[in-house]
């Protein structure tokens, strides 16, 4: 799978962080990452899921790191059952 760089201003105001708190961060392990590759139709956009407690931020990128669409923020919590 190819290096693929996200500008991190492009993440951390979904997280309420700014970028260098974001990289700080991620750098510790306080932020997980998944990062899937698309196929078929999907082919050659990559879709990032970047995790800081219950909140996430997923972007659809493609191999250059360039926004595929707008970045979906989410409260994780929000699709767990009580």
């Amino acid at each position: 799978m190819p290096s693929i760089e996200i500008d991190s201003a492009l993440i951390a105001p979904g997280l309420g962080l700014v970028p260098a708190e974001f990289q700080r961060l991620l750098d510790t392990g306080k932020i997980r990452v998944l990062c899937e590759r698309g196929t078929g139709e999907d082919a050659g956009a990559y879709r990032a899921s970047f995790y800081l407690g219950d909140q996430r931020v997923r972007l659809l990128v493609d191999a250059d790191g360039r926004l595929l669409q707008d970045p979906e923020v989410r409260d994780a919590t929000a699709t767990r059952q009580p």
